[in-house]
């Protein structure tokens, strides 16, 4: 019997984790993948608080040899779902059972990607999906940005007080996010959008040196040099395994206050996979140590 289950060991997971050991409480960790999450793929990651420059695999090796110092258990087994029998909570996996008095839900996001090819060789290499993680690297360079919702937007506007030229590649002819900050990005004159437009292909040897656009109304293709692509295309929740357990909004994020209570008693949300504004390094890990304080006092309870 664990008193803590986390599935999911990525930021928030595994600083659930780190809580709940100091707490005194046995947990355990289960991810079915790489332990790290998205951020192993940043090749520097400098909005951390405290920590000047780290790369994001050395962020998450730290992070997880600390919790299992702590004496956290960790598990590399794909999660199926959760039941409740009397009051416990089982996760199932596809090999095993673990029963819990509470159950933290950090499984995060994946970023919906173009599926282009050069996209999957060159992420870490001028590809990105995090303009406020990465644009810092492309100052006075070009760079384009991907997508027509607000956080495409944001990106664009972020990236433009850094980099020489922005370009906002959308497929469609008007943008789907917010009116006023299309309305700020039209009077900038580094930041250029090219619409009815996708891309085809992002070439580069070693790093990203220009993209192959395909330009829908003509049916023409174009090259647009760049050092850099940051792809908003959305963001995919990993949900589904318990939908019948928690509710779910109609993106798949779990409903979750700002205490990570999620509608089921004793089962908690922490991170990118919850219903919340911000999405970044340090709000995962303000999650995970709420989560799992708020998972012991219902322990307590």
């Amino acid at each position: 019997m664990y008193d803590i289950g986390i599935v999911g060991g990525g930021t928030a997971g595994m600083t659930a984790a780190i809580y709940g050991q100091r707490a005194g409480k046995k947990t355990i960790i289960i991810e079915g993948g790489a332990f790290g999450g998205q951020i192993t793929s940043s090749p520097n990651v400098e909005n951390y608080p405290g920590i000047a420059s780290v790369s994001g695999s050395e962020f998450s090796m730290n992070l997880l040899d600390q919790a299992t110092k702590l004496g956290a258990e960790t598990k590399t087994e794909q999660v199926t779902g959760i039941r409740e029998e009397n009051g416990t909570k089982i996760i199932v996996t596809a090999e095993n059972e673990y029963p819990c008095r509470s159950v933290i839900l950090a499984t995060g996001v994946t970023h919906r990607h173009l599926g282009v090819p050069g996209e999957e060789r060159l992420t870490g290499a001028g590809v990105s999906y995090c303009a406020t993680c990465d644009g810092m690297f492309f100052r006075g360079r070009e760079v384009a940005v991907v997508g027509g919702g607000s956080t495409a937007l944001q990106d664009a506007e972020f990236l433009s007080g850094y980099c020489s030229n922005v370009y906002l590649i959308h497929r469609r002819d008007e943008f789907r996010g917010e009116d006023n900050i299309v309305k700020r990005l039209e009077k900038k004159e580094n930041v250029e959008f090219i619409l009815s437009a996708t891309v085809k292909e992002i070439a580069g040897e070693n790093m990203v040196e220009k993209l192959i656009l395909n330009h829908k109304k003509t049916g023409k293709e174009s090259e647009l040099p760049v050092a850099g692509v940051f792809i908003a295309v959305g963001q995919i929740p990993k949900n589904d395994a318990f939908a019948d357990i928690v509710r779910l909004d109609g993106n798949g994020f779990i409903l979750a206050s700002e205490d990570c209570m999620t509608s089921h008693p004793g089962i908690f949300a922490a991170g990118d996979c919850r219903t919340k504004e911000v999405r970044q390094l340090t709000t995962a890990a303000a999650d995970g140590a709420v989560a799992a304080l708020a998972a012991c006092k219902y322990i307590a309870e």
